[in-house]
């Protein structure tokens, strides 16, 4: 499940609120050991996510660094070449 949680910070165009919020609900969904809750822990479930997510945006907006900022096209073209290197080309 963490697999699908990307780094957030530091790209040009910054991340988006969907993209926190779909870290927010990975995290949630590794920590609490399902991907989709019960009735009776939904409530729990979706503001444990709402609260992951703005904590998340917060401390985006706060991080510093002098690194120029990545490029998600480039970033992504690396991340299928080292994906077809371990899985095999499809």
């Amino acid at each position: 499940m963490c697999r699908n949680i990307r780094q957030l910070h530091n790209f040009e165009p910054a991340a988006t609120s969907d993209e926190i919020r779909a870290a927010a609900l990975q995290y949630v969904r590794k920590v609490s050991g399902s991907t989709k809750p019960s009735q009776a822990n939904q409530a729990a479930f979706d503001e444990a996510v709402e609260e992951i997510a703005h904590v998340t945006a917060h401390l985006l907006a706060h991080l510093t660094t002098s690194a120029p900022p990545k490029n998600r096209e480039i970033e992504a073209a690396k991340a299928r070449a080292r994906s077809a290197q371990r899985y095999g080309a499809a």
